[in-house]
């Protein structure tokens, strides 16, 4: 075993004594699940796939469809029309609540049931079946695989999905959509009975914290700005009425489902997720949580953490084979270490030989935000002639 995988499996062995909460009985299907299962994958920048415990057991999505329809949603209609049927508020309230507007009717935000039902109104397609397969091929494609429906599941889902029926109603009352009310039903119903692994939504995850691009695939499957907005969405709404406290203690991007699984993001690092069936009074899995937010803790996941890098690239300072200096930047330039980039610079002026020619070599940072490069570029007007930027 790798080492990393040494540390996702003492983690796991960590937290399965764990034994509070439910299993998930108000859909008959789910109530049949093993409480004791457990697993744990993450996945990086490269692909590789690490995953401990009860890894191949396959399990329905459930909410955690809810962020991947909502990037679907975004690359179809874009965020302006999307805001006009769901909003992005968190809502302090349970999953299936009716958190809508008072006057609008708009549902509050996209995690809650009911702003799930609008958002998958929004996916194009002519019937239930055309729908559902744009929505299962999204998946698929942020899983790295073909994905399929629990058909069972499904059909429990149905048969027991009357409050979801009524919340449906009440939006289309307000104009929150149009059509028949079924057809969006019956669509979220069948995409949250996806069959999946914690192997599926690690790698789900990673598509989120690399931008939109699936790091097994290589391929790209939504914009890095849609995959923004979602995890701006999940920051602050994807564990429900536990959202902000999740926020503060664990402090990244995260979404449940009552199946439980639970996906979480540590944006541009790696992609999480954890599976334990067992469920609190929120309805986030006991166990899945436990081990997300020890990971959290050992790994400094928290989006609030410190981290130097942006404030301080990589410089490095030679001799340039041509005559002259050569100063070489790498890392990642945000708006604050062009302070130190600047720094540098000015040192050079002070100590060099009038004339001395410096190229400044840019090609090596890994990522370069447009206010850090429009920084720097002034920062060159001040610069004596002979100062030279290659990017």
């Amino acid at each position: 075993m790798d080492p990393i995988s040494a540390v996702l499996e003492r983690v796991l062995e960590e937290v399965r004594p764990l034994d509070a909460g439910e299993v998930a009985n108000y859909i008959p299907q789910l109530a049949t699940a093993d409480p004791d299962q457990l697993a744990l994958a993450v996945v990086g920048p490269r692909g590789r796939v690490r995953s401990v415990g009860d890894d191949r057991v396959q399990f329905t999505i459930q909410s955690i469809s809810k962020p991947f329809v909502l990037a679907l949603a975004l690359e179809e209609r874009g965020l302006d029309a999307v805001l006009d049927h769901v909003g992005a508020e968190p809502s302090g309230e349970p999953f299936n609540a009716i958190s809508l507007e008072d006057i609008t009717g708009r549902p509050v935000n996209p995690m809650v049931n009911a702003g799930a039902i609008a958002t998958t109104s929004l996916i194009e397609g002519t019937d239930v079946d055309d729908r559902t397969g744009r929505i299962v091929a999204t998946l698929s494609a942020f899983a790295g695989r073909s994905l399929w429906i629990d058909e069972s599941v499904y059909a429990s889902e149905s048969a027991t999905g009357d409050r979801n029926r009524a919340l449906a109603h009440l939006l289309r009352s307000h104009g929150i959509f149009e059509g028949p009310v079924d057809d969006t039903v019956e669509s979220y119903f069948r995409q949250c009975s996806v069959l999946v692994s914690v192997r599926d939504l690690a790698v789900m995850s990673a598509t989120l914290a690399f931008g939109g691009v699936n790091p097994v695939t290589g391929a790209r499957v939504v914009s890095e700005t849609s995959a923004r907005h979602v995890l701006s969405v999940m920051s602050s709404c994807g564990m429900y009425d536990f959202s902000g406290e999740w926020l503060l203690r664990v402090g990244v991007p995260a979404k449940s489902g009552v199946s439980g699984g639970l996906l979480a993001v540590a944006p541009s690092q790696f992609g999480v997720a954890a599976f334990s069936p067992r469920l609190d009074e929120h309805g986030n899995s006991v166990r899945a949580s436990a081990v997300v937010r020890t990971l959290s803790e050992s790994f400094g996941m928290h989006l609030l953490d410190t981290h130097e890098g942006l404030g301080a690239p990589g410089v490095h300072v030679q001799a340039n084979q041509g005559g002259g200096l050569r100063v070489t930047l790498g890392g990642e330039l945000g708006f604050a270490g062009t302070e130190r980039v600047a720094a540098v610079l000015r040192d050079l002026v002070g100590s060099a030989s009038a004339g001395t020619p410096v190229i400044v070599d840019a090609r090596e940072l890994g990522r370069v935000h447009p206010g850090a490069l429009s920084a720097l570029r002034a920062e060159f007007d001040d610069m004596p002639e002979g100062f030279q930027l290659t990017q």
